[in-house]
């Protein structure tokens, strides 16, 4: 489990940000669109539920891209530097070593293309617009990626049920929040269909579809009642391979 992956309860990491704006600088929206480009020019729609035509998409992009794949790219820094970066400059740590790594660009080129840019801020940034493109995009964030499916057998849990939460192999990205490990609760909710991730998080457990639980858990059990609120429950949206039952 790695250190900086959901750090509810942890004492003495400075105080809490209150900021509310979803972009607080100007670079942090080119960010994000660099994001959802590389989403919708991603490989793995060709299967998506909603059919996309990215194998004929005039684009030198053909990798997967995903929110797993940026989360696991922000999980996988150090953590004293995670710590050390804003939001976006995860964002932008992440998706800049995801090309390195690729081969789309060298660590060299990079650097090059950095210095650049900080001795001429108002130098024109490359721009290709390409209607199939644009196209595409709108269509992606109009449609999405849903990772819905059909329930093919029963859920092993039903509403009420009291569970366990599992303790799995640490891996470089996973959906459960370090907190809620070995943490009992209750299922609040069956979501009904089952639901798959994007990427196979190995022996974490998750990525063909299973299930997922809205589980509700009592604050004082997991941070114990002189750490939290009276008469508080906390909701956490778990996948089935995250669950057990509790005895």
């Amino acid at each position: 489990m790695k250190l900086q992956h959901h750090l509810g309860g942890i004492e003495n990491l400075g105080p809490v940000s209150t900021e509310r704006r979803v972009f607080v600088e100007p670079w942090e929206t080119r960010i994000f669109g660099i994001h959802t480009v590389m989403m919708a020019e991603s490989a793995h729609l060709s299967n998506a539920l909603h059919r996309y035509p990215v194998d004929t998409l005039p684009t030198t992009f053909k990798n997967d891209w995903t929110w797993a794949s940026l989360r696991t790219g922000a999980e996988d820094m150090q953590p004293f530097e995670y710590f050390k970066y804003r939001y976006y400059e995860k964002w932008l740590g992440g998706i800049s070593q995801f090309f390195v790594d690729q081969g789309y660009i060298s660590a060299d080129e990079l650097a090059q293309k950095t210095a650049h840019y900080r001795a001429n801020p108002d130098a024109a940034l490359p721009g290709k617009p390409d209607a199939a493109l644009t196209a595409q995009i709108d269509a992606y964030l109009t449609n999405g990626d849903s990772g819905y499916h059909a329930l093919e057998s029963a859920a092993r849990f039903a509403k009420g049920d009291a569970v366990r939460i599992a303790d799995p192999e640490a891996v470089d990205h996973t959906r459960l929040p370090g907190y809620l490990r070995n943490k009992t609760g209750v299922v609040d909710l069956v979501y009904p269909g089952a639901f798959s991730y994007f990427v196979s998080t190995g022996p974490d457990g998750i990525g063909a579809p299973m299930p997922v639980y809205r589980i509700a858990f009592n604050t004082a059990d997991i941070w114990g009642a002189d750490k939290s609120e009276a008469n508080t429950t906390l909701y956490a949206d778990l996948y089935e391979a995250y669950v057990q039952a509790a005895n």
